[in-house]
């Protein structure tokens, strides 16, 4: 992970910046870079994460998971999409406009190595560098787009919420005939928890759970809809261009 971060800090040097860290957090290290040409100016904080997934099973990869190939287009990598080759993006498209003084903003990166784990160590880092880390705008380079040739910004994320149920029940094997229907099935009753969290409308029936949500505005729901649609057509097309190649195959 320190050769990662060591590696992405010689990266941004690289791409222009004016510094560049390998900072230590309470976990794995963070790297910080950045590029100010304006005091007055605003400034874009562009985050990425260089952990990946793990890599396993092996025996499953047709090339070696840390040695990039480029086939059919695409380059084939453990963490080529996620997130590695979006944080590069990032860092050329920056070295491109700073290199043809195109860059009106002052720039700022991190890129944390534990985000595939929860990023227990980011939260602590961003109270303790605050002022390091303010800005104006923050990019995540972490997302998708809704088709290969189409370039899109994703605005919003659902978020996640975690809890640990502990359910206890006898310390031992009861007789159906005996005890059923007397004594709850722990199985059961943890079934029907689970269920019982929504309800038939799909919304979360936990007490103040939509206390602090922010209902989505018409612009953003036409948005999402528009999205949707956009989709539609791209899985269609992808499925008649699908078609006539196979097409083309048979004649």
């Amino acid at each position: 992970m320190v050769r990662c971060a060591e590696r992405w800090k010689e990266l941004l040097l690289e791409a222009g910046v004016d510094k560049a860290e390998v900072m230590p957090s309470k976990g794995n290290p963070m790297v910080y870079a950045e590029r100010m040409v304006d005091p007055n100016a605003k400034t874009v904080l562009v985050y990425g994460h260089y952990d990946v997934m793990p890599a396993e099973p092996f025996e499953l990869w047709k090339t070696e998971p840390f040695e990039p190939v480029i086939k059919d287009g695409h380059i084939w990598a453990r963490g080529a999409d996620d997130d590695k080759g979006q944080s590069f993006m990032q860092a050329k498209a920056f070295e491109y406009l700073n290199k043809n003084d195109l860059l009106k903003h002052n720039m700022k990166f991190i890129f944390e190595g534990e985000e595939e784990i929860g990023s227990g160590s980011l939260g602590p880092f961003i109270e303790e560098h605050k002022e390091l880390l303010a800005c104006d705008v923050i990019l995540v380079s972490d997302t998708g787009l809704i088709g290969p040739d189409t370039p899109s910004i994703t605005t919003g994320l659902r978020g996640l919420s975690y809890w640990q149920i502990e359910v206890t029940g006898p310390n031992r094997d009861l007789h159906s005939g005996t005890f059923g229907g007397a004594v709850a099935n722990p199985i059961n009753v943890l079934c029907k928890l689970i269920a019982d969290v929504t309800g038939p409308d799909g919304k979360i029936r936990i007490p103040g759970f939509y206390d602090d949500v922010e209902e989505a505005t018409d612009e953003e729901r036409k948005h999402v809809h528009l999205f949707l649609s956009m989709r539609r057509n791209i899985r269609s097309l992808l499925v008649l261009r699908h078609s006539s190649e196979r097409k083309v195959i048979v004649q």
